[in-house]
């Protein structure tokens, strides 16, 4: 879906769309509740580290998931994915193959994903996490599924957009929450603050949680140039803005709804406007795994990796709730 232009604007005309949709934000939230009172979590063979959010769309889930992937691995942890795969056909559970699956079959996170470390896609995520924990992962870490109560988390970081952390502050459909703010704040282990960079403002940590700040900084070799950019994730404009700051002329910028699932005619409109503008074309890896090979000729990809302030004390957490998972008492996390 693409983002409703009434979640994030502070005008009356958006307050009053926003309040028009009350009614059925109220039986959403209704049902959120019901699923999880009468939901009984069911336990992992392995400790859960999730990494969810509050919000619908994207905030840096599966770039944070990628790094703390890499923390943890440099520690000795052999770590596994563990993924919905929105998007894709499959429903699993079944390991992500990078060479064998397409974004159509898995989704295009789940691609991201593999390419780092073993990857489970399952709709069913206790069954998953069993397919990973049999595959002798010792740690799972799950991409999305915050929301989730099938399967009990042993570390859950909620991520928050620093510049708009829950946009007008309605719960979905008159906003973008996935729930309360308060609520998901109060299952999280750690807050993570998304930065638009490294010299954004921070807002102030959290009394009662660790917090972390963290920032998505590129990571290819791509020389700045004049482009034509484009990219159909939660919100394109981010990313837009992440290509001026790095000093990229862009020549124009079309945004898709997030998860775009591009064809021929549609690349090759694209390829027409960045030669009519004498630009590159360029998109996110998001963007680029969900295309085929004879479509991405051409176009260039920005690849971008998240960094943090404080790494260590993000790996020294997750480490820690890895191994109070080992005790006995590990029935009681959820």
């Amino acid at each position: 879906m693409k983002e409703p232009w009434f979640w994030r604007e502070k005008t009356l005309a958006a307050r009053l769309v926003a309040a028009s949709l009350s009614p059925a934000a109220i039986i959403y939230d209704a049902g959120r509740r019901l699923r999880a009172a009468t939901t009984r979590p069911r336990p992992s063979p392995a400790p859960i580290i999730c990494i969810g959010n509050a919000t619908l769309g994207g905030v840096g889930k599966t770039p944070f998931a990628l790094m703390l992937q890499g923390l943890l691995a440099a520690k000795g942890l052999k770590v596994h994915f563990l993924t919905r795969g929105y998007g894709g056909a499959l429903k699993g559970p079944c390991l992500v193959d990078p060479v064998e699956h397409s974004s159509f079959d898995v989704g295009d996170e789940a691609l991201l994903l593999a390419a780092a470390a073993p990857t489970w896609l399952s709709h069913d995520r206790p069954a998953g996490a069993l397919a990973a924990g049999e595959a002798g992962a010792e740690a799972i870490i799950m991409d999305d599924g915050f929301q989730n109560p099938s399967i009990g988390k042993t570390l859950s970081f909620l991520l928050i957009d620093a510049e708009d952390p829950a946009g007008n502050g309605r719960v979905f459909p008159a906003g973008p929450l996935r729930e309360p703010e308060a609520e998901a704040r109060s299952r999280a282990g750690a807050l993570v603050y998304i930065l638009k960079d490294k010299a954004t403002q921070r807002p102030a940590p959290s009394p009662s949680l660790p917090t972390f700040y963290c920032w998505l900084e590129p990571s290819g070799d791509i020389a700045p140039n004049r482009v034509v950019a484009f990219a159909g994730v939660g919100r394109p404009q981010r990313f837009f803005d992440t290509l001026q700051r790095a000093g990229f002329e862009l020549a124009a910028s079309i945004g898709y709804p997030d998860h775009h699932a591009y064809d021929e005619a549609a690349i090759d409109r694209l390829k027409k406007l960045a030669s009519a503008r004498g630009a590159r074309l360029i998109t996110t890896e998001k963007d680029f795994v969900r295309m085929s090979a004879a479509l991405r000729e051409g176009i260039d990809v920005f690849r971008v990796r998240m960094t943090c302030d404080a790494p260590d004390g993000v790996s020294s957490l997750a480490l820690k709730a890895v191994s109070d998972f080992a005790r006995p008492e590990r029935a009681a996390h959820v």
